[in-house]
């Protein structure tokens, strides 16, 4: 739509903003959204972000969001387009023979969004989610299995998986990951924490395993997830509180508690 066309109207924002004129941007698609060398990002590099007082992004950024999905949900879509990043590679087939085995690593709100995305790709074996707290993977125990953190090194998940997503935010999610998947597997990185100068490459390289980034994905293909995903995304309890701007430091003291997942400033 054009931008007097999106006047009045309720729409989600592509945080990553390109130069559209550079090599990486005349590429096109998911290159130039994620990787122009030259991009601004909203909130992060060179862009106001959601508590200025005023923001803008490029119009062609901005995605219209159907009327079936509420402002509380519809915040939720930048996270959940990162999710649906993993499928945008093609990191997860249904189709591959022998079938995949998935795993995540992490029960924060990106690993449970992951998961919800990677539970309704038709794959032949449910993936599994590892986390620490139940009630958090029980969102999503409609159509992922769950375990507890712990039981990851025991021979039942031992070298058991094709793919292993770490969204941990911790440099222990590659140490838990390596151990998970098979030899030859395929690690993708969600957490953007450093490894340290203790990290041990030397698994890696023994088994093969292919690393594979994964970063910002596409808005369009969340909001038709939002609209029509089967079994139906319900995404309401992934937001703890939502609090009027009136209420600030209330909302920032319960984001800081300990199980929170979302905490919205409406304004």
């Amino acid at each position: 739509p054009s931008a007097a066309g999106l006047v009045g109207q309720r729409v989600v924002g592509d945080i990553n903003a390109c130069c559209r004129s550079c090599g990486v941007c005349e590429r096109g698609g998911d290159l130039a959204r994620n990787h122009c060398p030259r991009r601004t990002v909203l909130g992060i590099l060179g862009r106001n972000g959601t508590y200025a007082q005023f923001l803008c992004l490029p119009v062609h950024n901005l995605h219209v969001v159907p009327d079936s999905i509420p402002d509380e949900i519809a915040v939720l879509v930048e996270p959940l387009a990162a999710a649906c990043r993993i499928v945008e590679q093609r990191i997860v087939d249904p189709s591959v023979e022998p079938p995949q085995r998935v795993c995540v690593l992490g029960d924060g709100k990106l690993g449970l969004l992951i998961a919800a995305v990677l539970g309704r790709q038709g794959l032949q074996h449910r993936p599994v989610i590892f986390g620490r707290h139940q009630e958090k993977m029980d969102k999503v125990s409609d159509v992922v299995d769950t375990a507890l953190s712990e039981t990851s090194s025991t021979p039942e998940h031992e070298h058991k998986y094709d793919v292993c997503v770490d969204a941990t935010g911790s440099p222990q999610g590659l140490s838990q990951a390596q151990a998970l998947l098979r030899p030859m597997g395929t690690l993708v990185l969600k957490s953007t924490c450093a490894a340290g100068a203790g990290f041990n490459a030397a698994p890696f390289v023994i088994d093969e395993l292919k690393v594979v980034g994964s970063r910002c994905g596409p808005f369009p293909a969340a909001l038709e997830l939002l609209r029509s995903a089967q079994p139906p995304l319900e995404l309401r309890s992934f937001v703890t509180g939502s609090f009027p701007l009136s209420r600030a430091e209330e909302a920032l003291a319960l984001a800081a508690a300990k199980g929170s997942l979302k905490v919205q400033l409406m304004c």
